[in-house]
């Protein structure tokens, strides 16, 4: 039996053969969007899958086939049978980005978006009972929403607690949402 090469070799190699051509395709597919953007175009997402389809598909067809060729002669429970087991069974959800044009081929701007509040948690475990955790959760919750809208989130805070008192119907509460809210306070930036 031939030994296989180590973890980190393997790594590299996934890195720098596979995953990190693939990489490279997708920021030359943002930097084609923002080029187009700058014209006051767009790169469809058909065609985003097409130039996928003919680019990074055929690499990740031969990373699948390299991650199934070692997977029977790795040790399960070591640190790369484990890892190319993940891959092996996570598979389709590693490629739906060469199925729709519109799904990012990675997931940094979800994590980005949790990474405070997954911080926030370790903070949130002295807030002293579950009403002041659950209290700085809706917080973070709405400055979190605030910013996903593209508003300052203290004047965005600031816009909502003047008016929540008077908010007393559905209708009233909705308009109060971040992305309801957004013109008006643009405007009022504009206007100070």
């Amino acid at each position: 039996m031939t030994e296989l090469p180590s973890g980190r070799s393997l790594a590299r190699v996934a890195m720098e053969d596979y995953l990190g051509r693939v990489f490279k395709i997708e920021r030359e597919l943002n930097e084609l969007c923002e080029a187009r953007a700058r014209t006051g175009d767009t790169l469809s997402a058909e065609e985003i899958l097409k130039r996928r389809q003919e680019r990074s598909a055929p690499i990740f067809a031969a990373f699948h086939k390299w991650v199934e060729d070692l997977l029977p002669a790795t040790p399960p429970q070591s640190a790369l049978g484990r890892a190319l087991s993940y891959t092996h069974n996570q598979w389709n959800k590693l490629v739906l980005h060469l199925e729709h044009g519109d799904v990012p081929a990675h997931n940094n701007y979800v994590e980005n978006l949790i990474r405070p509040f997954s911080q926030g948690r370790r903070v949130w475990l002295f807030a002293n009972n579950p009403l002041g955790a659950r209290a700085s959760a809706n917080l973070f919750s709405l400055v979190s929403t605030a910013r996903a809208n593209g508003l300052d989130p203290s004047a965005y805070l600031t816009h909502l607690f003047e008016r929540l008192p008077a908010a007393d119907t559905v209708e009233a509460l909705e308009a109060l949402l971040p992305w309801n809210v957004r013109d008006v306070l643009r405007t009022a930036r504009r206007a100070a």
